[in-house]
């Protein structure tokens, strides 16, 4: 919904609330010196703030028609009922289905609400008002979209590169409470990793749209050289930590048996455990050459441990061995990790 949208904006950076209050103030002022009745140009103009410019011209254009429709069936049923309950009715009903059956969402909030609130203004002359109604709309959708324009234009690198920060410590704390939890056998621990999990996917979330929203608003604000690298490098992280995420969640969702490893193995493992959440919480303490090594030992292990359990599956066909689903997944984690901290100029 349009209101959703517009609240949600609110709270992104940018000077939202700033543009917000020069879109309303200039779109107020031209519609005094038209004589126009500036409410319907204040409603236009505050909606279509939107993150980007990108968006505020993509749902301007859709917004324009739509507002057209609840003007053009306020008009007609006020010259048939007048100002009575049964045009407030029509009017709002007409406006909301054609708006769905054209598919105008982006500008259904913003249609039936002028909708309505023409009718309290319009008593006569109603092609008329109907064009004026137009010209409102337009002033709104321009001065808004030029405000957003040339205003504190949206700049999301800042919140990117905090974001991305916030999700790989995160995800280093993860792994490691994930792990260590798998080798005790530490079933109590499943509800608070499910949360933990669905908080971590909620903040990639949240990093993809911020990245959407840089990506679309470099159509009209270009990124400079420097930080179109920066933005690949990012892309390019968010990428294997939603890879690390979902080798993660096949480790919560795999039933949890008691591990077979022995002590020195468990202490490998640990060990690789430590480390690459350290890595993870804090970059500047990663050692390439401590994490191959580390991951040659691992890879050693799970077939050491294939070999081993060969014979037992072969007795057990349908029976996976546990181990072998945890050392896959851990391993397959310690590649994903390896190849962002590898790439160039990290």
């Amino acid at each position: 919904m349009i209101g959703g949208d517009f609240m949600e904006g609110l709270r992104l950076p940018g000077g939202r609330v700033v543009k917000t209050a020069i879109a309303i103030f200039i779109t107020a002022s031209i519609c005094q010196l038209l004589n126009w009745p500036a409410v319907f140009a204040v409603i236009t103009a505050t909606v279509t703030i939107e993150p980007t410019v990108s968006d505020s011209i993509r749902k301007g254009m859709i917004r324009f028609p739509a507002s057209a429709i609840g003007s053009a069936y306020t008009v007609l049923f006020i010259s048939i009922f007048g100002n009575s309950p049964i045009t407030y009715t029509l009017a709002a009903f007409f406006t909301i289905s054609t708006c769905y059956r054209l598919h105008l969402h982006a500008g259904l909030l913003v249609a039936t609400l002028t909708a309505i609130a023409m009718i309290e203004v319009v008593h006569s002359n109603f092609l008329i008002a109907f064009f004026i109604r137009l010209g409102t709309t337009t002033i709104g959708l321009l001065v808004s979209t030029a405000v957003n324009f040339f205003v504190f234009p949206p700049d999301y690198k800042d919140e990117i590169i905090d974001n991305m920060r916030s999700i790989t410590k995160k995800t280093g704390i993860i792994i490691e409470k994930f792990f260590c939890n798998q080798l005790s056998s530490q079933k109590d621990e499943e509800t608070q990793n499910s949360k933990l999990m669905l908080q971590l996917k909620r903040r990639i979330q949240k990093a993809e749209k911020l990245i959407r929203f840089q990506e679309d608003e470099a159509k009209f604000h270009p990124l400079l050289s420097n930080d179109k690298k920066l933005f690949e490098i990012i892309k390019h992280q968010l990428t294997q930590l939603n890879l690390i995420h979902y080798h993660l969640e096949n480790l919560l969702n795999t039933p949890q048996k008691k591990l077979s490893f022995t002590e020195m193995e468990s202490e490998v493992i640990i060990s690789a455990v430590h480390s690459l959440s350290q890595s993870m919480q804090n970059v500047s303490s990663f050692d390439h050459d401590q994490h191959n090594q580390q991951l040659n030992h691992l890879i050693k292990l799970f077939w050491d441990k294939n070999e081993e359990m060969s014979i037992h599956t072969m007795q057990h066909p349908v029976y996976f061995p546990p181990e072998l689903i945890f050392l896959y997944e851990f391993l397959s984690i310690y590649s994903l990790v390896l190849r962002m901290q590898h790439e160039p100029d990290n």
